[in-house]
C-alpha cells in the first residue's frame, strides 16, 4: 500500500476546499468586524436601551455580509435614478475639493470606474506577450490603449497591458507594448487567471491564438 500516494491524493481533494472555506471565513469575519465597529459607534451616541438591542446583533455570525450586500444593492438602485445620480455628482464634487482627500479619491474613482464600467474593456481580454525579455512569454490582460501624452510619445499601434505576478495576481506590472507583438488568447479571463495562479499547472485546452491587428 502506497501511503504517501494516498496522502497526496487526499490533499488534492481537501486542500482547495479548505482554502476556499478559509477565504470565505476570513471575508465573513472582516465584514462582521466592520459591522461591529459601526454598531459600537452607534451605541455610544444612542440611548442605552436601544444600544443594548443593537449589541444582540453582534452575536449573529455573517450578519455583516448580509448588510453589506443589502447596502450595495440599495445604493446601486438609488444611484441608477435621476435623483441618485445628482446626489452622487454632488458627493464627487465635495470630495474633489478637499485637499489630500482629493488626490486619493480621484485616483481610486478613476480606477474603479475603469474596472467596473459595463462599457469598459479593462481585464476583458487575455493576451500573450514577451516579458521580461525577448523569447520569454507570459500572460497579460489588456487594460486599454494609450492616450494623451503617452500616446503622443509611443505613437499608434500600442496597447496597455497588466502583467500579473504568480501566484498572487493582485500585484504586477503595467506595460505599454506594440499591438503587433501581442498574441490574443481565446481563453477567458478566468481561465487565464487560473493558469497564472497555478503557475502553469492548470492549462485550459484552447484553439490556437491569433495576433492582434496593428
Amino acid at each position: 500500500m502506497n501511503i504517501k500516494k494516498y496522502i497526496f491524493a487526499g490533499l488534492l481533494v481537501w486542500l482547495p476546499l479548505a482554502i476556499t472555506l478559509w477565504v470565505l471565513s476570513w471575508l465573513v469575519g472582516a465584514m462582521d468586524g466592520i459591522f461591529a465597529n459601526v454598531l459600537n459607534g452607534l451605541t455610544s451616541v444612542l440611548p442605552q436601551s436601544l444600544g443594548d438591542s443593537f449589541q444582540h446583533l453582534l452575536q449573529i455570525r455573517g450578519l455583516g455580509v448580509v448588510l453589506v450586500f443589502v447596502v450595495l444593492v440599495a445604493t446601486g438602485a438609488f444611484a441608477s435614478n435621476v435623483a441618485g445620480r445628482w446626489l452622487v455628482t454632488q458627493w464627487d464634487k465635495l470630495f474633489t475639493h478637499i485637499p489630500i482627500v482629493k488626490s486619493i479619491y480621484t485616483s481610486v474613482k478613476k480606477v474603479s470606474d475603469t474596472l467596473f464600467s459595463s462599457n469598459g474593456n479593462a481585464f476583458r481580454k487575455a493576451v500573450l506577450i514577451q516579458y521580461p525579455r525577448q523569447g520569454a512569454w507570459t500572460i497579460a490582460f489588456q487594460t486599454g490603449t494609450p492616450t494623451g501624452e503617452v500616446a503622443a510619445h509611443v505613437g499608434e499601434g500600442h496597447i496597455s497591458v497588466y502583467v500579473p505576478t504568480t501566484p498572487n495576481p493582485t500585484s504586477g506590472f503595467f506595460l505599454v507594448v506594440p499591438a503587433v507583438d501581442v498574441i490574443e488568447l481565446d481563453m477567458s479571463v478566468d481561465q487565464a487567471l487560473t493558469y497564472v495562479i497555478s503557475m502553469g499547472a492548470v492549462s485550459p485546452d484552447q484553439p490556437p491564438a491569433a495576433k492582434l491587428p496593428s
